[in-house]
């Protein structure tokens, strides 16, 4: 849990936005940041954002709905957002935890994610839902 990041405060509710600013989310975060994490999934690799939780209730989008679109793909289950404007990865549907959304710390106002020392590396290359069922 990471409430002061750098000279960073998180908020409890802290504004996220995407680099043009065309989208603009509220996240709930009363513990900070929790569980910052990077996945090697072949999306992640490229996108190379750093990722935190919150609950599905956690975010909400308060400007550019209509900026948001949505990718999709493998399993179809996962839904990543983002900026239709200025191509920026700002959240997404979770496929691991789909009660959940992973958002892009990098879009935190006023936050560096680089600030956070040690980010794990969760194996999204081996993700148990691309196993098959023994």
């Amino acid at each position: 849990m990471i409430k002061r990041l750098g000279n960073a405060v998180i908020n409890p509710k802290h504004k996220a936005s995407c680099h043009c600013g065309a989208v603009v989310l509220e996240l709930d975060l009363p513990d900070g940041i929790v569980n910052p994490r990077r996945c090697d999934c072949s999306l992640c690799r490229r996108k190379g954002a750093i990722v935190a939780s919150v609950p599905l209730s956690g975010i909400r989008i308060i400007q550019g709905h209509d900026a948001l679109r949505l990718y999709q793909f493998n399993t179809m289950t996962a839904k990543h957002y983002f900026c239709a404007h200025c191509g920026i990865y700002t959240h997404h549907q979770r496929r691991s935890n789909p009660l959940e959304y992973g958002y892009n710390v990098g879009c935190l106002e006023g936050v560096n994610p680089y600030d956070i020392d040690e980010v794990p590396t969760n194996d999204g290359v081996n993700h148990p839902s691309d196993r098959a069922a023994a």
